[in-house]
């Protein structure tokens, strides 16, 4: 039976991405049969005439996982906007039953499974004559538990807060917490204890700020993910889906 976790952002590029490139990279490095999935991406970059999933191509390219884009991102749009609005935009809308269908499949090839949102844990994902569907209750379909991502710098402090307090008023069990970006010096460490002392949850991971993400991003997400996460911990985290 597959493990997973789901990670959401305290908002928008908070370094989501990243974090679970690190994770993933960790996890299949040290010989987990790990795999990466998201639900809906927006923003989609043109190759060579063909659209393809950024966020995907950077995990995989990380992690050296083979699984094809298709099968981990279930929808793709090339808007820079929210998916609902996307959807709308580019008039396809997403179907949870094809969003379930790439997750079952992933549940049966991989043993672990660590998912990704789209933006932070209110971003709508349909909003349409059916209904408002947003990132909190897929979540909650695919019954997993969340591990949120953060910045280190200012404005870290209330983001993060109301991010916790928020997914804590829904049931979602919150795993911990990984900085993202962080650095050694006096702001970065006190905004780390304030948001431990203000939600009593657990920071699990520093990641440390990677100067120039242009030039040879991968081989820095990867040292800096072995410095700041190991797999025995990141398999800790995960729950039987």
């Amino acid at each position: 039976m597959a493990k997973g976790v789901f990670i959401v952002g305290t908002d928008t590029d908070v370094g989501k991405t990243i974090v679970t490139a690190g994770l993933m990279y960790v996890l299949r490095s040290n010989g987990y049969n790990a795999t990466y999935f998201k639900a809906a991406l927006s923003g989609g970059l043109e190759v060579d005439n063909k659209l393809i999933p950024g966020d995907t191509k950077l995990v995989s390219e990380v992690s050296n996982l083979k699984e094809g884009y298709e099968n981990t991102t279930a929808y793709l749009y090339k808007t820079p906007v929210s998916p609902h609005l996307a959807a709308k935009l580019e008039n396809n809308p997403i179907d949870l039953d094809v969003i379930k269908e790439k997750y079952s499949y992933l549940k049966e090839n991989y043993d672990y499974i660590i998912a990704e949102g789209s933006g932070g844990i209110v971003c709508p994902l349909i909003d349409d004559e059916r209904g408002l569907y947003i990132l909190e209750n897929l979540i909650k379909d695919l019954n997993m538990s969340v591990i949120i991502v953060a910045r280190a710098e200012l404005g870290t402090i209330n983001h993060t807060v109301l991010t916790v307090k928020y997914i804590e008023t829904l049931g979602i069990k919150i795993k911990g917490i990984i900085i993202n970006n962080y650095e050694k010096n006096l702001l970065c460490d006190d905004n780390i204890n304030m948001i431990k002392k203000l939600t009593k949850v657990s920071i699990i991971g520093k990641l440390k700020n990677i100067k120039d993400l242009n030039n040879n991003m991968i081989e820095a997400i990867r040292i800096n993910a072995d410095k700041a996460f190991s797999a025995r911990k990141i398999i800790k985290y995960m729950e039987y889906l």
